[in-house]
C-alpha cells in the first residue's frame, strides 16, 4: 500500500485557509471518491471536502475547532495495490482515475446520482473499531473499486446548516424520515425528532458520568461594570470575519448617507396585477429594477476605488448584492450581471439565493464578487437604517417596511404606503448631488412605476422590463 495526501484545496475565491469544523471520517475507514470526508467552515460558508482517493484512510491532520491553511495536509489515504514507486497522481487525475469528477467541492459538479441529488450509504470498515465500524460514502452511479462494500442503508442529503443542527441535538440523520422534495431532510424534520426525543429518561446508575467541574461560585467582577463575568464565548469564524469586513469598512470609507420617504402605493397595487403561473414578483425585484437603471446613469456608484485609493475602476455590467438574514448572520450572495435581467428574473433570482443562503448551500464563489448591494432591512419590521457599505464597494440601497401612513394627496391627507429608502454611499467617489439624484430616480419609479415603461431605451439596449 501506498499513501496519499489530500492537501486541502482552495475553496473558491483566493479563500487562504478554513476552519475544521468536524470530520465526517476517522482513522482506519473505507472512503470512496467523492465521498465527504470533512466539514470546514471558510469566511463565506460551511462547505464539506470529498476525498478524491478511494482506499483506507491512513492519518487525518488537524483537530475539530483548528484552522488549517490552504495547501496543509488534510487527509492521508493508502489505496490498496498501487506500486511503492508510482508517482504522486495530482487530484484531477485520481478523481478521474476512480470514477469520480475531481472537483473539490461536494454538490458543484462531483460524482452524479440518480435524481440529481447526492445520496448517502453507509460503507462496511473492515479492521477498525472492531468489525463493525462505519463510515457515510457517496453513492457513485459508476462502479468503484468500493462497490463491494457499499450496503444499502439510505441516508438523505441534507444541507451543512441542518447536519450541524442535527449535531446539536443528538439526532442521528438516519433514523429520520425525510419530508422536503426529493427526500431531503428539513429543519422541521430534525427539530420533530429533538421534540419527541428530549423527554428525560433516568440513566443507569452504573453509568454515572464523573461530576463536572463547577464554576467559580464567587466569580470576581468586571472592573468596569462590576458585574460578574457569568461566560465568555469567542466569534465564530464566520462572526469573524463579518467583524473584519465591518471595521475594514468604517475605517476605510467616509461614509455619507441621504433618505428619502417614497409613497409606494400604485407600486404596491399595481404589482398583484401581474401574477404568472400563480407568483407575483416581489417588491424587491422592482426596486432592484429600478436601482439598476438609475445605476445605469450613475455607475460610479457601482464601481470600486482603485487599490491606492488614487481613481476609481468601472465594471461592465453590475453584480447585484442581496443582503439575507440567516441562521448563521448575515450573508450577501451576488445576483451576476443583474443589469441584464427582467423584473421577473431578478425575483426568481432572489428567491434561490435566499433560499440557498438560509439552508447553507451557497459556494464561496456565490457570496463574493458583488458591486453595488441593496439591504431589504424591511423584511424585519423596521423603517429605516443607516446600513454600512459592504466593502470594497462605494454604495448600499437600504429599503424599509412599505406601511400605510396618513400621507397628504392633493390636499387631502389618506392612507397611502409609504417606505423609506435610504442610500450610503463612499464621500470619496460622489458628491450629495449624485447621491440625491440616484435615489430620486428610484423613489420616482416607486411612486410612478409606469413612467420606467414610458422611459424604457431603445431597442437593442438593456432595458428596465418585468417580464
Amino acid at each position: 500500500m501506498t499513501a496519499r495526501v489530500f492537501a486541502l484545496p482552495d475553496l473558491g475565491e483566493g479563500l487562504t485557509d478554513a476552519e475544521l469544523v468536524r470530520w465526517l471520517v476517522a482513522r482506519g475507514d473505507a472512503v470512496v471518491v467523492d465521498q465527504p470526508i470533512a466539514e470546514v467552515e471558510t469566511a463565506k460558508s460551511v462547505v464539506e471536502v470529498p476525498s478524491p482517493f478511494a482506499g483506507i484512510v491512513a492519518a487525518l491532520h488537524g483537530e475539530e475547532g483548528e484552522t488549517i491553511a490552504v495547501g496543509a495536509p488534510l487527509l492521508e489515504v493508502e489505496e490498496a495495490g498501487a506500486p511503492a514507486e508510482q508517482p504522486p497522481t495530482s487530484i484531477p487525475e485520481a478523481a478521474a482515475s476512480s470514477g469520480g469528477s475531481g472537483q473539490v467541492l461536494v454538490g458543484y459538479g462531483t460524482t452524479d446520482v440518480t435524481g440529481g441529488r447526492r445520496a448517502r450509504v453507509a460503507v462496511a470498515t473492515a479492521g477498525t473499531r472492531g468489525a463493525t465500524a462505519a463510515t457515510t460514502a457517496v453513492a457513485s452511479t459508476a462502479p468503484t473499486a468500493s462497490a463491494a462494500s457499499v450496503a444499502p442503508h439510505i441516508v438523505p442529503v441534507v444541507s451543512p446548516v441542518i447536519r450541524a443542527l442535527a449535531r446539536s441535538h443528538g439526532i442521528d440523520l438516519a433514523t429520520l424520515r425525510a419530508s422536503g422534495d426529493g427526500g431531503v431532510v428539513t429543519r422541521a424534520d430534525v427539530e420533530a425528532a429533538f421534540a419527541a426525543s428530549s423527554a428525560p429518561t433516568p440513566a443507569p446508575a452504573a453509568a454515572t458520568a464523573p461530576p463536572l467541574p463547577q464554576p467559580d461560585a464567587h466569580p470576581a467582577p468586571d472592573s468596569r461594570t462590576g458585574l460578574a463575568v457569568r461566560a465568555t464565548e469567542p466569534f465564530s469564524r464566520f462572526r469573524r470575519t463579518v467583524a473584519e469586513t465591518m471595521s475594514r469598512s468604517r475605517a476605510e470609507i467616509p461614509e455619507a448617507t441621504v433618505w428619502v420617504d417614497v409613497d409606494a402605493t400604485d407600486l404596491w397595487n399595481g404589482r398583484r396585477r401581474l401574477q404568472l403561473d400563480g407568483r407575483t414578483p416581489s417588491l424587491l425585484s422592482f426596486i432592484a429594477r429600478f436601482a439598476l437603471a438609475a445605476l445605469a446613469r450613475r455607475p460610479e456608484l457601482a464601481s470600486r476605488v482603485t487599490a491606492d485609493g488614487a481613481g476609481l475602476e468601472f465594471f461592465d455590467g453590475v453584480n447585484l448584492g442581496v443582503a439575507v438574514d440567516t441562521p448563521r448572520g448575515l450573508v450577501v450572495p451576488a445576483v451576476r450581471r443583474a443589469d441584464l435581467l427582467s423584473v421577473r428574473q431578478l425575483d426568481a433570482e432572489f428567491d434561490r439565493v435566499a433560499r440557498a443562503a438560509r439552508d447553507g448551500s451557497l459556494g464561496p464563489a456565490e457570496l463574493t464578487g458583488s458591486t453595488f448591494t441593496i439591504n431589504n432591512y424591511g423584511s424585519l419590521g423596521v423603517d429605516g437604517s443607516a446600513a454600512i457599505i459592504n466593502h470594497p464597494e462605494v454604495a448600499i440601497l437600504g429599503v424599509g417596511r412599505m406601511i400605510e401612513r396618513p400621507w397628504v394627496v392633493d390636499g387631502a391627507i389618506v392612507p397611502r404606503r409609504i417606505a423609506q429608502l435610504s442610500l450610503v454611499f463612499d464621500h470619496r467617489v460622489t458628491d450629495g448631488g449624485v447621491a440625491a439624484g440616484f435615489l430620486r430616480d428610484i423613489a420616482d419609479a416607486i411612486e410612478s412605476p409606469l413612467g420606467v415603461l414610458a422611459d424604457a431605451p431603445p431597442p437593442g439596449a438593456p432595458a428596465p422590463g418585468i417580464g
